[in-house]
């Protein structure tokens, strides 16, 4: 822990939901108790189905979201209460990677313009220095100074990713949330920008907070991966033994659902789970994944599991964690998956 750039101590968010001027209000669960960290120089991956918080989860360590609970630490330094002139400091040391580029670049602003905005909220005041600086980010992601005078409909959709990610690190952050930041590109570009962004974590030293539900990506550009289901982490671990000692049912679903590329013939044995997730207004008792699991017990239905550290520093929230086998349902699918 003492390399933890960011760690957060059971971090929530309740949005709260209100239908009619009489009905009482209700809150969506959408991150419950969550406790984590990232160390200095490393990449941890956030997987989960769509709507398990991961976004938000990221958003809420930036603050762009406050919590509703729980307390956020960044190199220690305890930023969740801080008053936002207080913030302004240390907000620069932090950058992020939307999924939609379209989306979260400013359509009436060149490029130059987009950059500059950063550069001056931060004290650079200096023409020359600021368009030297934007020049520099250009040609670090892959772009040129003629780009800067363009609008964002002007580029592709890769370009346009390549000027969030110099934006993100144009003021040298040291933690950088990259939420799903390839998921909206074609396939040929996806390649392009991981190894843009991996290339430039080695040069600026970067932390990354990677937000994906593409596991066969995940499995090959992060260094742990934490396992999220409804608002909670279930499942912590470094990335090959997440994948090699599966332990919690969720996490071997999901690795269970990835397709086969080329599938031959013969059926591969999944761990297929039935249903939809529970409403985050209304989560489960007890587990939250109960409803959906084959290895339920009564134990699970009305007691909620705490997340406990297991061998080589694997951490899980499940019950009958060591009762059950779940990896071998994931470790020949991934072996065929690998082999493809």
């Amino acid at each position: 822990m003492e390399e933890a750039l960011l760690r957060t101590h059971r971090l929530t968010k309740h949005f709260p939901v209100k239908k009619g001027t009489i009905a009482k209000t209700s809150y969506v669960h959408a991150v419950d108790d969550v406790s984590l960290h990232v160390n200095k120089g490393e990449t941890l991956a956030i997987v989960g189905e769509s709507g398990s918080g991961k976004s938000t989860l990221g958003l809420m360590c930036l603050k762009l979201i406050r919590p509703t609970s729980g307390e956020i630490y960044l190199n220690a330094i305890e930023i969740s209460k801080m008053a936002e002139r207080n913030f302004k400091k240390l907000r620069r040391r932090m950058g992020i990677v939307f999924q939609d580029p379209s989306a979260s670049l400013n359509p009436r602003m060149t490029i130059k313009q987009t950059l500059t905005r950063p550069l001056a909220l931060h004290g650079m005041k200096n023409q020359d220095e600021i368009d030297s600086r934007i020049t520099e980010m250009l040609e670090r992601v892959g772009l040129g100074r003629e780009h800067s005078e363009r609008y964002p409909h002007e580029l592709s959709g890769g370009q346009q990713q390549r000027v969030a990610i110099a934006r993100a690190i144009i003021l040298n952050p040291e933690l950088v949330i990259l939420d799903e930041p390839t998921s909206s590109l074609d396939v040929s570009v996806q390649a392009q920008i991981l190894n843009l962004l991996f290339r430039l974590q080695k040069e600026f030293h970067l932390t990354y907070l990677f937000i994906s539900h593409d596991l066969v990506m995940v499995r090959h550009v992060s260094d742990r991966i934490a396992v999220m289901y409804l608002g909670q982490i279930v499942e912590v671990a470094d990335t090959d033994e997440l994948f090699d000692n599966t332990i919690h049912p969720y996490t071997a679903a999901l690795l269970s659902a990835v397709p086969i590329p080329r599938p031959r013939t013969g059926e591969v044995d999944r761990l297929i789970v039935s249903g939809e997730p529970p409403s985050p207004i209304d989560p489960p008792k007890g587990c939250r994944f109960h409803p959906r699991c084959m290895f339920a017990v009564e134990r699970c239905r009305t007691e909620e599991p705490e997340l406990r550290v297991t061998a080589d520093n694997h951490i899980v929230a499940c019950h009958r964690a060591g009762e059950i086998d779940v990896s071998g349902y994931t470790k020949e699918l991934w072996k065929v998956i690998e082999a493809a």
